[in-house]
């Protein structure tokens, strides 16, 4: 079972450090990789970040986070962001993820090369059980959150009062719930 679902997630994981999704040309947009671009596109313009329940239909129990704004080919606005904009960004993911799944969630960012879409997003959903590794670091809340080295990903979920934060890895929304 496990081989089959990491074929497809092989055949699906895509490069997007090359995106070319450019609100200012349209015909850049149609790609299927821009699809949460398309959808940050329709938010009003001040708005700087917003949900949306994720449309894939092998992760029912998944929600995103999507920052309004889009970062040159599809390069993470996490490392343009203010200090504070990324507080106020986790501080929603974390207060959405314990409104869905109290003190069972996790949210995860990927790495470049295990993104299917160019849009930055973060997946919040439960976290499942005994994923946890020795490679983390703790915070106590998400104003300590540190930014993932360009290119990587991370995954966060609480632990006794604080975070553990999980860096340096590409694939990391396979610690969620499907």
């Amino acid at each position: 079972m496990l081989i089959p679902a990491l074929l497809v997630w092989a055949a699906l994981a895509t490069d997007i450090t090359g995106c070319r999704c450019d609100p200012a040309r349209p015909e850049s947009m149609e790609a299927p990789l821009c699809g949460l671009c398309r959808e940050a596109e329709k938010q009003p313009a001040g708005v700087p970040y917003f949900f949306l329940k994720d449309s894939n239909p092998f992760k029912p129990n998944r929600w995103l986070l999507l920052p309004r704004s889009h970062g040159p080919d599809g390069l993470s606005p996490l490392l343009r962001m203010t200090a504070a904009e990324r507080t106020r960004l986790w501080t929603a993911a974390v207060q959405k993820a314990r409104e869905l799944w109290g003190d069972d969630w996790g949210i995860a960012i990927n790495g470049d090369t295990a993104r299917t879409q160019c849009h930055t997003h973060i997946h919040i959903g439960r976290l499942l059980k005994g994923v946890e590794t020795d490679h983390f670091v703790v915070v106590d809340g998400p104003a300590q959150i540190p930014v993932p080295e360009e290119g990587y990903g991370l995954w966060i979920h609480p632990a006794g009062g604080k975070l553990h934060v999980h860096l340096g890895e590409r694939n990391t929304e396979t610690v969620l719930l499907r």
